[in-house]
């Protein structure tokens, strides 16, 4: 007798049906078996859960306490950093221990721990590199000297997002390497370095020349997080510093984006690299007027002023015309918006003084 069921899709369906119909239903005794089976599955997983839940809640109840009554406010980052990540590894350290007694959820979380595990310690080993960083960063805020505070910021800040970003890297590799099709693709692609290796490389060139950049600013300075710099005809401050680009934070509140690479490749301005900076006020005089108690008045107003910072102060005749006489009136500040309040303060002082007490000085061109 000739088997039509290999060339005839129906047949086979209806002879796939019928064995479906022919199988026995399950006993009421494996029924029962299963349902106890799944029940206490269920009874493990939820007193494991429970168990977790209520262990992060009584450690996060004594944290919050603890920075409560603690004055720093780097205990209270630390605990906000850390609910999240920590309430889930307590969850997957309670199934880890409670797997061995009950063999349904030992082959369910064996399946899934595979790929959980990685990324939860991936989630609290970058929880830590944050509030790491979080923590330093505050304390800076204590320091006497700003440009030593301007500095850490920015190498926390760097260094900080450099290590998260090889974390997650990492993680994800982890937890890429237990599925047999990436696994089958790594090694294809081991075989054949030569000419993906060239091809990936030249792809992430620009990534891996930011990524290198980030490090270097981090590690000389040439740009810290507060610096006043001046580039590409933009000025303002340094308000981020990422991997690969810096924010710029203009007077008029726009935000100046520069890839990180440019910092290092060209030139630019940095008026607070070292601290301190010396401005001017012009006043053109008519001649035939005494310098000296300009002189005087002008030293008198800028030591009542607070934002100088003494290091430059003086009056000095810097041009001499046939109508006019040009005096430039030095000062210097801790850094540019110190100087720019500094100077409109001087200026406007001068000339109340020069319209009282030497009306007819001040020369107006036209």
């Amino acid at each position: 007798m000739t088997d039509t069921t290999g060339s005839n899709p129906l047949a086979s369906i209806t002879a796939a049906s019928s064995d479906l119909a022919d199988a026995p239903l399950p006993t009421w005794n494996e029924l029962a078996h299963w349902s106890t089976r799944m029940t206490h599955t269920a009874v493990v997983l939820g007193v494991t859960v429970g168990v977790a839940l209520v262990l992060h809640y009584a450690l996060f109840w004594l944290l919050r306490r603890l920075a409560r009554t603690s004055a720093s406010e780097t205990d209270s980052a630390v605990v906000h950093r850390l609910y999240q990540p920590l309430r889930w590894a307590l969850i997957a350290v309670a199934l880890s221990v409670s797997q061995d007694s009950d063999r349904l959820l030992e082959r369910i979380w064996d399946n899934f721990s595979r790929f959980v595990i990685p990324a939860l310690l991936g989630w609290v080993v970058f929880a830590l590199v944050k509030t790491f960083a979080e923590v330093m960063a505050l304390r800076t805020e204590h320091y006497d000297d700003e440009l030593m505070a301007r500095s850490r910021r920015t190498r926390i800040a760097l260094l900080s997002r450099t290590l998260g970003f090889i974390i997650v890297v990492i993680t994800v590799a982890l937890m890429m390497l237990e599925i047999p099709g990436v696994r089958q693709v790594g090694a294809t692609l081991i075989a054949s370095a030569g000419i993906i290796g060239l091809a990936v490389g030249a792809a992430a060139q620009p990534a891996l020349k930011s990524l290198i950049a980030g490090m270097q600013i981090a590690m000389t300075e040439p740009v810290r997080i507060g610096d006043f710099v001046v580039i590409d005809g933009e000025s303002g401050r340094v308000e981020d510093i990422r991997l690969s680009y810096v924010v710029i934070r203009t007077v008029d509140e726009r935000r100046f984006i520069v890839p990180t690479i440019k910092f290092l490749d060209t030139s630019f301005q940095n008026w607070t690299r070292v601290g301190g900076i010396t401005g001017m006020v012009v006043l053109p005089i008519r001649p035939g007027f005494a310098i000296a108690p300009i002189r005087e008045a002008y030293e008198r107003l800028l030591a009542a002023q607070q934002t100088w910072d003494q290091r430059t102060g003086q009056l000095v005749v810097s041009e001499a015309k046939v109508g006019s006489i040009e005096l430039k009136l030095l000062m210097s500040a801790a850094e540019p918006g110190a100087l720019g309040r500094l100077r409109s303060a001087v200026r406007e002082e001068m000339l109340e003084w020069l319209r009282t007490d030497m009306p007819g000085a001040l020369c107006v061109t036209e």
